[in-house]
């Protein structure tokens, strides 16, 4: 609800925190008139808002925090009062939320409107989550450090304008320049839940106004804006320079605004200048060193000018006038210069440290010049050694100095100048550019300043921030003159000036006018801004005339107060400056002050504070740069991978709260109250739910109040003093209805835990029983022998499906013993990735774009051209001619699927650069003759599943690797390629599988990561890691890096540059020749054709051709390896150079290195790191499938008739709404509401869930339709929220129903899905309820006409509470001859003529049969929503009954077992030995494993939106990470005997998790084995030892040692109720069991110490109720029993 501009209130912010520790945020924009609640989701801490009126949405913060709060405030934990949101992110088991608690309006009222804020206190709310996702320490500790940025000053924002841009901004607010807004990652979320005006676009740098003027002169105000670029964010010594994004370090532009103030409804006249400082923009930087007084300076030895030029074009088309007009830039031809003017201030002395600089800027420009790349911009470089003026000729004359140089530039480049007008007729004749903004005015532009001012010195710090403010006074002047301000002292007290500029005529002002006097002729000129005349030119003065003024001249001639006034605002923008670069404040800062009276005194105090600040300065840069560097990249979303490798940056919803479902009441021992709704509810986080005392089983059937893929199950821990009375076992099944649920877990393990623990259940979709039969990963469950683990990437990858329209999720729980008794349950959470629903519907920009997604992935295209380097061409490079050999036919074969001999099915096609081997092996070539490649791009952009082409052709590519003398193996090279061809060919592992098997060989042999030995696999895999961080951090920058204009990546070598099967040396001038050999099945003597790009190494200097290259990741690697290259936690910043290992050559980022020169385990990481990216992009198309597959299911996006590009339609249907339900609420609106059974749609219509779309969303003429053979059809809604439905409207369908087809309508109502509990609402005969209550509906083209839509209500007789309504449609006269719909009465039609003869029209225009049909527009449920909090106890009609059951003990207790030996006899197995008097071993212990989940292990796909929609689902919920655990043991005389195999859940490190065997075991040996994805974890980052040795090749936050305790129970008779059993110890071969007795009056018989009973011999210690009893290892329960 957006306000009217006369609507005046600031915003505010309230975070309530509750008892229970959820997080609300209520905020009231300025802009509106309502206020939201956005709700923090206490388990994954995503932002929640559904936009629903008294839900979220609310028409006062009272009434919102008296909604969250339930009117009494003390259930508050904490309130922060704020005053703007400034950012938030979830980052794993914490949200943190940045909040502005205190404001300062820098700058009250721009002109036209908007007021600038800075941020004076901030304040950060740290949100604890309830998800047991493991942190690492290093990211605890960034989360801590992120939390003491510096925001306070240093920040601002303005909510109602774009300041990213020059003043005025011809973009919205909601549009700005991505290079200056600081929290665009913090700001996400707020984007994602629709609300992105709600956390401001927050700048860093400086905003402040000044007023002045002098009594009886014109006043104005002067503004300085002043944002820093956050392309190449950091610290002193980290961030000088270019860099890989080509920005600089403290780049920073400066914009000063000059206005007049007036009153309302009159025109403001303003004018800005903008002006550039920075470091100089060449590769260099400086080293601190300790020892030295200065840093040593050093320039890239490689190509020090990189980057330069896209560094100018970005400011070049930012400062070009003729790109501001938007509307006439194609007008515009390009032939004017704009002027970009360079101001280096550095020490050029001989000797200087900075003179190296000086020389290379020089050379830079020059190079600049000779490219040619910049045809338009002139640029200009102006030395001026500042310090060596200022000790030479003084201050003065070094002020004097830089006048002199910047007056032709500053001339040149001139200003922009307009008028702010506040109505429409003046904007008519308006004369320049017309920028129109929010409010009723708009901004007329008279002229444009042209280019750019852009002063440096070394850090662009003391000497640019004064020589920036002289040159800025200059202009100060010359802006006040052309306003009419006179600044002239002589004007001030009342004589003129002497008219030294005669012949000089200065234009009006703004508002002024000159005319003629008629009697004397004599002109006079007129202000009508006030109304008055005067003989004298308002501004008589020369322009720029203080320019060529003396210091001593300007100072006598110059009002000086406003002079004072802008020094004092440079003074605290170069104070703020410096302290974000440098942790201190400005130094020689004197200077600004000496027009002051005071400059004498600033002058004696200046050395002994310059001093100061050299300390402070070096200590900051020494000391704490590093962590300052950390928290700006952490804050703006840089690294992220490397800072947080574990956390997900696109959390999960959790979809089953608040408006999850129980389909069916969850059955209790006890009388219930809310039928189990209290386990979906996190304020009763505490709740234990007793199950009957006859149930098995355990089953809850949740329905979700939101669509989503279900990714995890979430369980609290919950029981009494038995925690054995929690379920052990769950089965897990999913489906969009309540029908054909799909199993996708079953019997996963349930460890035995302490109340109130959280367990994760990773989830995967349903996989088909024909994948799981092939493929070894879906074999391994239960198997004698687990298959090795897949330590470079997962070979055995089982994909299950993702359906984001999952509904119904049923779980089966299962006792550890049946028949022990009710069970207990937890809160329990489903948690999935939802899609944006609430967006397609409201912001058709959001939902074309996860269309486009959902057709074109991200990097599907640039990808998959790089993967047509070899199969894909059709031809030969011979002649290109295509081959065709002819190879005999091999022997039979054996089919491992049936154990059976036989042929192979006859394939042919198409061969690519292959000649093939002739001869016979185990494999069959005969059948190929023909291209094996058709010319068709089989790129793996769809995922639809292979057709039979694409198994054929990788039956044909293997046989031709094979060759005819195939030795029934494959190197590794040759074994990942072939990996790479099947992933082209987009086929799974399961049916890579099924062809392998089809043609008798074994897939296990193909195996890359057992195909060479384990040492070489763990460099292998270190060094791959390291690449992906490299990859990722290249990737991250050039994203940066296309901020501002578009970077064409010419692609010539790209990250991998991986050789295809059979292609060789391009030949011709390549040295190399390192792909030289003959590929098997090629003809010898033929190279490869393709481009003849040469290269040249920088290693070895050998020209080098393009598949002789190593790819671009060989070049990152060398230079992160060597020690040359600042870098920051092992990854290389930024980019850089460095010298080669093994040669003086350089090596730069743009660089090319042979494969000669790189070693054979860089080349396999690229190799391997490649194959990954690929698997990666198949999952990401994946997901872009079931999007597609969702929008169609909803938008039905495959119509013909659908409008292209997938816009849909959204009308003005909230007045329709309210005029619908009568102003009351609509209940079953999707994606809230679906149906719980599917609803069968007619070919053509709109699918049945468009029945459930908001009103004002969809083609307009759209409708569904039930099949023709359908006489009846039956909906199950389920609505949002229990509710008290009053009705129904069925919104009819354009076609409307005829008096013969019109059906009859049935409703009930219920709580549950027993038909049998449904209370009938009542029927209706639509027809007679249409003659008796309904007009024929007039012409009605579409929703957007006023009138509302043809429909019938259904209006109960007594409201009803529930939360499903059936609706049964019904024809009554199904296929009777006798109907003529062209002869009825169209009752609802939409022609204006209700008798005219009507062809009845089909959902999308098309036509179809006659037949009656059922047939809507849409279903709309109306009533007001129920709200109820769960506040009661679950099970509160007999709450003293359910304490007792809890609180009752145990019948067994488990207690640890000592362990005489274990150890690791394996990397993944360990082996632990027990005393040969140990009892029965009834389970073990083990201990929650410390190891994270790192997120990158690839390098981004191409077109990698970081971001964006393809982000989406994250790849570790894709293909979720699993661990088992294999338990075995020692039984003679079978030897090693697995005894079970356990699914691990995911606990928080150290819980202690505790498993039963399937029986008690006797036995002197066990071992556990670590299974499943093992190498999807990594061990904290900075703990991670870096001398190379480890002794396992995981994680070692995995490591089993120290990890696992065998355990015993013992059960109790009633006699030893009252008896604690303190430890177990072996004490000579025998078990010692500690207890201790409550009351020694329990022993009434046993008072002698010694006692002989049955053979039992008891030595008995009566010590304050301690009583020792050793004895053997026999039935204790059954001594215990005869005591």
């Amino acid at each position: 609800m957006e306000s009217s501009a006369d609507v005046l209130r600031d915003t505010s912010v309230v975070v309530i925190t509750l008892d229970s520790g959820e997080v609300y945020i209520v905020i009231s924009l300025s802009t509106r008139t309502d206020t939201q609640v956005i709700y923090i989701d206490p388990t994954t801490g995503t932002l929640r808002y559904t936009a629903r009126d008294g839900y979220d949405v609310f028409k006062s913060q009272n009434e919102a925090m008296d909604f969250i709060t339930s009117g009494s405030r003390w259930l508050c934990r904490s309130l922060v009062p704020a005053q703007a949101i400034l950012g938030y992110a979830n980052l794993g088991s914490f949200g943190v939320l940045l909040v502005a608690t205190k404001l300062v309006a820098s700058i009250p009222s721009l002109p036209g409107g908007g007021c600038v804020y800075t941020v004076a206190e901030s304040q950060w709310v740290k949100v604890s989550l309830q998800n047991p996702q493991p942190l690492s320490k290093s990211e605890c500790k960034n989360i801590q450090e992120l939390m003491e940025l510096d925001i306070d000053g240093k920040h601002y924002f303005c909510e109602t304008r774009d300041l990213t841009r020059p003043f005025p901004s011809r973009m919205s607010v909601k549009n700005p320049d991505d290079e200056f807004v600081w929290n665009k990652w913090f700001s996400l979320p707020f984007q994602k839940i629709g609300l992105p005006q709600h956390c401001v676009i927050l700048l860093q740098g400086f905003s402040e106004c000044k007023n002045f003027g002098s009594l009886g002169q014109q006043k104005g105000i002067v503004a300085v804006i002043a944002r820093r670029s956050r392309l190449h964010p950091g610290t002193r010594y980290l961030a000088r320079g270019l860099n890989s994004c080509y920005s600089t370090g403290n780049e920073v532009e400066c914009e000063q605004l000059v206005w007049v103030p007036k009153g309302s409804g009159q025109s403001v006249p303003f004018n800005t200048y903008i002006w550039r400082r920075g470091t100089i923009p060449i590769r260099w930087g400086a080293e601190l060193k300790l020892t030295a007084a200065e840093a040593e300076i050093y320039v890239s030895d490689g190509d020090p000018y990189r980057g330069s030029v896209q560094y100018y074009q970005r400011l070049s088309q930012r400062y070009d006038s003729r790109n501001r007009d938007v509307a006439d830039r194609e007008k515009q031809k390009r032939s004017a210069l704009v002027p970009i003017v360079c101001v280096n201030l550095l020490r050029n002395g001989e000797g200087k440290s900075e003179s190296i600089l000086v020389q290379h800027f020089e050379e830079s420009l020059n190079y600049i010049r000779s490219g040619g790349k910049l045809p338009y911009t002139r640029i200009h470089l102006i030395n001026y050694d500042w310090h060596a003026s200022v000790k030479l000729k003084g201050e003065q004359q070094t002020i004097e100095g830089i006048w002199y140089l910047l007056k032709a530039p500053t001339i040149a480049i001139g200003i922009s100048e307009g008028d702010y007008l506040p109505s429409q007729q003046r904007i008519k004749n308006c004369k320049g550019e017309v920028i129109y903004t929010d409010y009723d005015g708009a901004f007329c532009l008279r002229s444009h300043q042209n280019g750019v001012l852009r002063f440096n010195c070394a850090d662009s710090l003391d000497r640019t921030n004064a020589a920036s403010f002289f040159g800025a006074l200059q202009v100060f002047m010359e802006q006040c003159r052309r306003l009419g301000i006179s600044l002239d002292s002589d004007l001030v007290y009342g004589y003129n000036s002497p008219g030294n500029y005669t012949g000089y005529v200065a234009p009006l002002p703004p508002g002024w006018e000159k005319r003629s006097d008629a009697v004397t002729g004599k002109s006079y000129y007129i202000d009508h801004n006030t109304r008055t005349t005067t003989w004298n030119h308002p501004c008589p003065d020369k322009p720029w005339k203080r320019f060529d003024m003396t210091f001593d001249e300007f100072k006598r001639s110059t009002v000086l107060s406003p002079v004072a006034q802008l020094a004092d605002l440079f003074l605290v923008s170069g104070d703020i400056h410096a302290t974000l670069y440098t942790g201190s404040k400005a130094m020689h800062s004197q200077i600004l002050s000496i027009f002051s009276d005071d400059a004498g005194k600033f002058k004696q105090f200046s050395a002994a504070m310059n001093m100061k600040i050299t300390l402070q300065r070096r200590y900051q840069n020494a000391m704490v740069d590093s962590s300052r560097q950390k928290q700006l990249e952490i804050f703006l979303g840089l690294r992220l991978f490397k800072h947080f490798p574990s956390i997900l940056m696109n959390p999960l919803n959790v979809p089953s709260r608040p408006h999850g479902y129980f389909l069916k009441p969850v059955p209790s021992m006890f009388t219930s109250s809310d039928g189990g709704a209290s386990l979906l509810s996190f304020r009763r986080k505490d709740v234990i739910w007793v199950s009957s005392q006859t149930a098995d089983v355990v089953e809850l059937l949740i329905y979700l109040g939101e669509p989503c893929h279900v990714c995890q199950l979430l369980l609290t821990i919950s029981h009494g003093a038995d925690d054995s009375t929690f379920p052990s076992k769950v089965d897990v099944r999913i489906g969009r209805y309540l029908e054909n649920l799909k199993l996708i877990l079953e019997g996963a393990s349930i460890p035995q835990c302490a109340n109130g623990t959280n367990i994760t259940i990773p989830l995967t979709g349903h996989v088909p029983p024909e994948d799981t039969a092939v493929t070894g990963a879906g074999a391994r469950v239960h198997a004698q022998e687990a298959s090795a683990p897949c330590m470079l990437y997962d070979f055995e990858e089982l994909e299950g499906e993702l359906d984001f329209l999952t509904r119904v999720v049923a779980l089966t729980f299962y006792p550890l013993e049946l028949g022990q008794g009710p069970m207990t349950i937890g809160e329990v959470e489903i948690l999935g990735a939802s899609l944006p629903w609430r967006s397609f519907f409201s912001n058709e920009e959001i939902f074309a774009r996860y269309v486009d997604f959902s057709n074109h992935p991200k990097g599907t295209k640039s990808l998959s051209s790089k993967l047509d380097m070899g199969l894909c061409s059709s031809v030969n490079s011979v002649n290109n001619e295509p081959i065709s050999r002819q190879l005999e036919t091999s022997s039979s074969f054996i089919d491992l699927l049936t154990g059976d001999f036989g042929h192979p099915d006859s394939v042919s096609g198409p061969v690519s650069k292959y000649a093939l081997h002739q001869g016979g092996d185990l494999l069959d070539f005969s059948d190929i003759s023909q291209p094996i490649s058709d010319g068709d791009d089989h790129s793996i952009s769809s995922s639809k599943g292979p057709s039979n082409h694409h198994s054929e052709q990788y039956t044909r590519i293997f046989k031709f690797l094979a060759g005819p003398q195939w030795d029934g193996r494959f190197d590794f090279v040759e074994a990942l390629k072939l990996e790479i061809e099947r992933l082209r060919l987009n086929l799974s592992a399961a049916e890579r599988d099924r062809v392998l098997l089809s043609i008798g060989i074994d897939p296990a042999s193909l195996n890359p990561n057992s195909l060479i030995d384990d040492l070489y696999v763990r460099r292998l895999y270190s060094v791959t890691s390291t690449l992906a961080l490299l990859g990722h951090s290249s990737v991250e920058d050039k994203i940066n890096a296309s901020i501002g204009f578009n970077i064409a990546d010419d692609g010539s070598i790209d990250f991998w540059n991986v050789s295809t099967i059979g292609e060789r040396c391009y030949g011709g001038e390549c040295q190399v020749r390192a792909e030289n050999g003959v590929a098997t099945g090629e003809l010898s003597g033929h190279s490869s054709s393709g481009p003849t790009s040469i290269f040249s190494c920088s290693i070895c200097g050998r020209k080098v051709c393009k598949v002789c290259a190593a790819g671009n990741g060989a070049v990152l690697l060398e230079i992160s390896n060597s020690k040359d290259v600042s870098s920051y936690n092992g990854v290389a910043n930024q980019g850089g150079s460095a010298r080669g290992a093994s040669s003086d050559r350089l090596i730069d980022i743009d660089s090319t290195i042979c494969k000669a020169c790189c070693s054979e385990v860089v080349q396999n990481a690229l190799l391997v790191d490649y194959v990954r990216a690929l698997i990666s992009q198949r999952r990401s198309n994946r997901v872009a499938d079931a999007v597609k597959k969702s929008l169609n299911d909803i938008f039905g996006l495959t119509s013909p008739n659908f409008i292209a590009g997938a816009k849909h339609e959204t009308h003005g249907g909230g007045s329709m709404l309210e005029k619908l339900t009568d102003g009351e609420e609509s209940l079953a609106e999707f994606p809230y509401a679906s149906f719980l059974y599917p609803v069968e749609a007619a070919a053509g219509s709109a699918t049945s869930l468009s029945l459930l779309m908001p009103l004002d969303c969809g083609l307009a003429e759209s409708f569904w339709r039930a099949p023709s053979s359908v006489s009846s059809v039956e909906f199950a809604i389920v609505l949002t929220d229990v509710s008290i439905v009053s009705g129904v409207v069925l919104v009819v369908s354009p076609c409307g129903y005829s008096t013969s087809d019109v059906p009859t309508v049935q409703i009930w109502s219920s709580n549950s899905v027993d038909k049998e509990e449904r209370l009938c609402a009542g029927k209706w005969d639509m027809k007679s309820l249409i003659d008796s209550s309904i007009v024929p509906s007039g012409p009605e083209k579409s929703l957007k006409d006023e009138k509302v839509p043809a429909h019938v209500k259904f209006t109960f007789r007594n409201p009803v509470q529930c939360r499903i309504i059936w609706i049964n449609l019904s024809l009554p006269r199904f296929g009777s001859s006798s109907v003529s719909l062209d002869r009825d009465l169209c009752l609802l039609s939409m022609d204006e003529n209700p008798f005219a003869n009507h062809k009845r029209r089909a959902s999308f225009g098309a036509e179809f049969e006659m037949d009656p049909s059922i047939h809507a527009k849409r279903i709309i449920v109306v009533g007001r929503t129920e709200r109820k909090e769960i506040v009661a106890s679950a099970q509160g009609s007999d709450p003293v009954n359910v304490r007792r059951w809890l609180e009752r003990p145990p019948l067994r207790n488990r207690f640890k077992v000592p362990i005489e030996v274990e150890r690791l006899i394996e990397s993944d197995v360990l082996e632990q030995f027990v005393p040969l008097a140990s009892p029965l071993l009834a389970g073990f212990r083990l201990d929650g494993f410390s190891a994270i989940k790192h997120r990158v292990n690839h390098l981004p796909l191409p077109d990698f939106d970081m971001w964006g929609v393809s982000t989406l689902l994250d790849e570790k919920l894709t293909a979720p990470a699993v661990l088992y655990i294999q338990v075995s043991a020692l039984q003679e005389p079978h030897g090693m005997v697995t005894v079970a195999e356990y699914r691990l859940p995911e606990v928080k490190p150290g819980i202690p998790m505790y498993f039963d065997f399937p029986r008690q075991i006797q036995t002197r040996r066990i071992t556990f084995r670590l299974l499943g994805d093992i190498y999807a974890f990594s061990d904290d980052p900075t703990e991670q030892d870096d001398s190379g040795y480890r002794p396992y090749p995981w994680a070692s936050g995995l490591s089993l040692a120290n990890r696992i305790k065998f355990v015993i129970h013992i059960e109790y008779c009633e006699f030893v109720q009252t008896t604690i059993l303190l430890k177990v110890k072996v004490q000579s071969n025998q078990i010692v069991y500690h207890w201790f007795f409550r009351n020694l009056s329990d022993l009434p018989e046993m008072k002698i110490h010694k006692l002989n009973f049955k053979g039992w011999l008891f030595n008995q210690k009566s010590i304050r109720g301690e009583l020792f009893m050793a004895l053997e290892p026999r039935s204790f329960r059954t001594l215990l029993s005869k005591i």
